[in-house]
């Protein structure tokens, strides 16, 4: 018998999806299933050893406890697909809920790599946290050390990407972020697409997503697609947990997608 959660099968921009896409879509489900049944050992097999949930507060658990004590879903509901390779991911968005899912392929399985909920906000915020006026962080410099060429024009995209944005320069910014570009906050009321982004940076606004200090990070290499996760701590308001994805395209590094949640618990 089917779980009682919908789920979609929907692949972006794919009229007849390979056997790659329906092979992670087909893990997926899993995933929704087993997550619904709480079946700890079902989530072993398909939880990749860098797994991480984080909830909607902030709240990041590992593969060894996610699958020792199931949480539970923020939201059930459709979602849409995306696949780059060995890496891809999935996210549903419903009203202010919105989650993403990461999946890479390791020895010829997909395993969920990231799990992540973010809450928007109920009415636009009064203030956006960022960077401060210079934007030394991230704009010039950032605390990570690449460890590969890949690293190295991704680490410098990422650079760029956020001086456009502590600029407001749509041009720039527009040819950084992929089409299918989504940025989801908590900080924010809107759930961001390319076109949105770009027209709040032409009318200077910020709508509480902005350029934070980078205080950590960490990048899976899957070729011409990169996993990013990083902690953030703006110059005011909660620290940041976010998830990026990075893509190669027509020779350029661009971003795909960014799911900030606020960290609540952290002082």
């Amino acid at each position: 018998m089917r779980s009682v959660i919908a789920y979609y099968i929907l692949i972006a921009g794919c009229a007849v999806c390979s056997a790659e896409d329906a092979a992670m879509l087909h893990a997926d489900e899993a995933f929704v299933e087993a997550v619904h049944r709480a079946d700890g050992a079902a989530l072993d097999r398909l939880l990749d050893n860098d797994f991480k949930w984080t909830d909607f507060e902030g709240k990041t658990q590992t593969k060894a406890a996610v699958v020792k004590n199931v949480p539970k879903f923020a939201m059930k509901g459709s979602g849409i697909a995306y696949t780059y390779g060995e890496l891809g991911d999935v996210q549903a968005n419903s009203g202010r809920t919105h989650v993403l899912r990461v999946w890479v392929k390791r020895s010829g399985e997909w395993k969920a790599i990231v799990y992540q909920e973010v809450m928007s906000l109920a009415a636009p915020p009064s203030f956006a946290p960022g960077a401060g006026k210079d934007c030394e962080n991230p704009c010039q410099t950032i605390p990570y050390q690449p460890k590969n060429a890949t690293e190295r024009q991704v680490v410098t995209a990422y650079s760029k990407l956020e001086t456009a944005a502590m600029a407001h320069n749509s041009a720039v910014f527009g040819t950084l972020v992929a089409g299918e570009f989504v940025a989801a906050s908590s900080n924010s009321n809107k759930l961001y697409d390319k076109p949105g982004r770009m027209d709040d940076f032409d009318h200077a606004k910020m709508a509480g997503v902005a350029p934070t200090p980078l205080v950590s990070a960490r990048m899976f290499d899957f070729g011409d697609a990169v996993l990013m996760t990083s902690e953030h701590k703006p110059d005011r308001g909660k620290p940041l947990h976010v998830t990026r994805v990075w893509i190669k395209r027509n020779g350029n590094w661009m971003e795909t997608l960014s799911y900030q949640t606020s960290v609540d618990a952290a002082p």
